[in-house]
């Protein structure tokens, strides 16, 4: 009786750990940012400058992305990317060198990813957030947008706008 005990625990341990091996991150939803996974070089609209690399890795088993991004002028930052399924949203955790963090929030649709910021008091307008645009171009390169909108959805500027070439 005491090895059927010891028999049965075994074969209910290692259904458990088969189980919690499983891919829990494995769904369509957790890779609609993959085209932004990998190392690049970034430049200004035109080719001609390079404005810093970038290199972008999936983690902790598919269920997040991690940026390390490295200017051309010596700011570097890190950037937690995430799939949140309690309310189907993508969710970003930016810090860097220079004390700025930023943390922003949205959706993927076709082949675009739109993170948008909780509106901030501002100083000049009464209110504003900020807008970040990931587009997947068809030759393989990605188009990272920058903006800045009031409260009312009008356009204060663009902060950055590059283009990530596969570095190698």
């Amino acid at each position: 009786m005491k090895l059927l005990t010891i028999l049965i625990s075994i074969l209910i341990y290692s259904g458990a750990a088969a189980q919690s091996t499983s891919c829990a991150c494995c769904t369509d939803q957790y890779n609609q940012f993959d085209f932004w996974a990998g190392e690049w070089i970034v430049t200004d609209t035109t080719g001609t400058t390079q404005l810093g690399q970038n290199k972008i890795v999936k983690i902790q088993g598919n269920c997040g992305l991690q940026e390390n991004w490295q200017s051309s002028g010596g700011l570097t930052g890190t950037s937690y990317n995430y799939y949140n399924p309690a309310d189907s949203s993508w969710n970003q955790v930016w810090i860097d060198n220079q004390g700025a963090n930023l943390v922003l929030k949205g959706q993927a649709n076709a082949n675009q990813m739109i993170l948008k910021s909780a509106p901030i008091k501002g100083q000049k307008v009464e209110w504003y957030y900020h807008q970040v645009t990931w587009t997947k171009n068809a030759n393989g390169t990605v188009t990272q947008q920058w903006q800045v909108f009031d409260g009312d959805d009008n356009s204060l500027g663009t902060i950055f706008k590059g283009i990530y070439k596969p570095a190698n």
